[in-house]
């Protein structure tokens, strides 16, 4: 029987989700939590990846057991076993071909920005104190959906076959002190919208424009792009599925 797991964790503390050989990571520790409670060796397949660093407030991994469990028993163990900033929300019974990374029809990412120094959200969100053009950065964004082809955004010498991803959702909204970017696709290439929120930075402190916006995704080359922004003010928080 396979299931998914519907799970959420702030990064701060873990090398990102992926098993690393000599760093803490989620998918390493929620293996061992597993492993104990259901007194089995589980190995957890994950969505995808996200970075050091990088907080989700919505993942979903999945695993296959034989062995029949009670679910809600296992939910309330397991939150009870694992360190206080990784949550089970739920385990689903899914059909046997089910997967957690290759069946997610969109993901959703927010980026946080924090314009006033706030002491409580130091490693939940990236204190940025220049001012910023957001309804410019926001006409910036636009232009995302204009393309398919984001390599500029990419990390470099990433092992993918292609780089095209379909952007359903781009926009910045500004609450007060916050700033929060919005971005739904597809599918996303490693680092690319921590340098699209760098890029588009870069837009609002009139560093670059419109058209450099334009002339850089049509370059396909990293070097153009902006700089990266720490990897603490990024959020995964949804993935979608059609049959959950």
């Amino acid at each position: 029987m396979r299931y998914f797991i519907k799970l959420a964790y702030n990064g701060t503390h873990y090398h990102g989700w992926q098993y690393q050989p000599n760093a803490a990571s989620v998918q390493e520790t929620m293996n061992k939590a597993f492993s104990v409670l259901l007194n089995t060796t589980i190995s957890l397949m994950g969505a995808g990846r996200t970075d050091t660093g990088v907080h989700a407030k919505e993942m979903y991994a999945h695993f296959d057991l034989e062995t029949p469990f009670n679910i809600p028993s296992l939910v309330h163990k397991l939150n009870s076993y694992l360190p206080k900033d990784i949550v089970i929300y739920a385990i689903i019974p899914v059909h046997d071909e089910a997967h957690t990374r290759f069946d997610a029809t969109k993901r959703t990412y927010e980026y946080h920005i924090n314009t006033f120094k706030d002491v409580f959200l130091q490693e939940q969100s990236w204190y940025f104190h220049q001012k910023l053009d957001v309804d410019l950065m926001n006409e910036a964004a636009k232009i995302l959906f204009n393309h398919t082809d984001f390599q500029c955004f990419s990390k470099v010498n990433t092992d993918v076959n292609t780089f095209d991803c379909t952007i359903f959702e781009a926009h910045w909204k500004q609450e007060n002190d916050s700033l929060i970017f919005t971005i739904s696709a597809n599918r996303f290439l490693r680092n690319m919208v921590r340098s699209i929120v760098g890029t588009l930075v870069n837009i609002g402190l009139y560093k670059i424009t419109l058209a450099d916006f334009t002339a850089i995704i049509e370059s396909k080359n990293r070097d153009k792009a902006g700089f990266s922004v720490p990897a603490h003010g990024l959020y995964l928080t949804k993935i979608e599925y059609d049959y959950i």
